[in-house]
């Protein structure tokens, strides 16, 4: 679909592709920043699948990475006497808590009160990016900057590059191994059974003794804790402080990328490195062959759009199925 956009553009397809995927995978360094790019889609992706697996349609995590973000830096610049070992932990252990509590709350509201989580975890994503904006332009703003940015965190809070000069960092092993556990906890632990079990058949759960509520508050916990993950990952890794308005969107990215995986952790970190080999050739691609990087934009909605219909034609399938017993 992207080569016939382009041709009917006037534009050169496989030259287009050549650039993209020569610039995003043709040297070290060029797969480091892909990776790089990559990582917080990981998570971000992971967040949405886990909660959509459960039947939860949570597009809040945008929120959580904001919280993460500014939570893990306010760690980074305000502990600056604690030794590395100790601050980096505790940074991304405060950014995961922050971020899994902003979701947590709406989930307490779907389950308790059946409060349409789209409408709240929308809402609260305005709430979180508004809410950070005003700590650095008020409370923790740095004077003579025109930017709306934090502190520094001290050097020994920055996690650790992996292939300089690019800025990898191990945050991706993070969102690797975390990407591992939760297909784990899917397939072989009673949380990813009770998960499945209310995504595929609520009714089912909740008459077989299942903590339905219970199961939809965890879940969107997790869900936001990648968020908080993802947050900290940039600014931790990559800004080394919090900056307003510093994601592009990155959960909303992470949906699609969930519906391209079928909500499967693995399938979702395939996923998202494929979207980033994207995002990362994308500059390269504008430059040399006049493309316009908004073709990668249109790329991610025809994913969505293909994922949706196929996922419609399954709907319609199984109910013609039902119809003819």
């Amino acid at each position: 679909m992207g080569a016939i956009m382009m041709t009917l553009s006037g534009k050169n397809a496989m030259e287009a592709y050549r650039v993209l995927f020569g610039s995003a995978l043709g040297s070290k360094t060029a797969i480091a920043n892909t990776l790089l790019a990559s990582t917080p889609l990981i998570f971000a992706g992971l967040g949405a699948a886990i909660a959509f697996r459960a039947g939860v349609f949570n597009v809040g995590v945008e929120g959580s990475i904001y919280i993460g973000a500014f939570t893990s830096a306010w760690v980074g610049f305000t502990f600056v006497n604690l030794p590395g070992y100790f601050l980096v932990p505790l940074a991304l252990l405060a950014a995961a808590i922050t971020g899994g509590l902003w979701c947590y709350f709406p989930g307490v509201l779907k389950a308790r009160l059946d409060v349409d989580e789209i409408v709240s975890t929308i809402m609260l994503n305005y709430v979180a990016v508004l809410f950070t904006s005003y700590l650095v332009n008020y409370p923790f703003r740095l004077p003579g900057l025109a930017n709306a940015m934090s502190a520094e965190v001290a050097p020994q809070a920055r996690l650790a590059r992996l292939s300089p000069p690019s800025q990898m960092n191990i945050s991706f092993l993070i969102a690797v191994a975390a990407a591992i556990i939760l297909a784990f906890v899917v397939k072989h632990m009673r949380l990813g059974f009770e998960l499945r079990t209310v995504g595929d058949n609520p009714l089912f759960a909740r008459w077989s003794g299942m903590p339905v509520p219970k199961v939809i508050e965890s879940v969107m916990f997790i869900s936001g804790l990648f968020g908080g993950l993802a947050g900290a990952g940039q600014a931790l890794g990559v800004n080394y402080r919090f900056i307003a308005g510093f994601s592009p969107g990155y959960a909303f990215t992470g949906i699609a990328i969930a519906l391209l995986a079928r909500n499967s952790p693995i399938g979702t970190l395939i996923a998202a490195l494929l979207f980033g080999i994207l995002r990362s050739g994308s500059s390269t691609m504008e430059i040399f062959t006049d493309v316009p990087r908004d073709l990668i934009t249109v790329l991610e909605a025809t994913v969505i759009f293909f994922a949706a219909l196929e996922f419609s034609f399954g709907w319609l399938k199984r109910r013609r199925r039902g119809s003819a017993h």
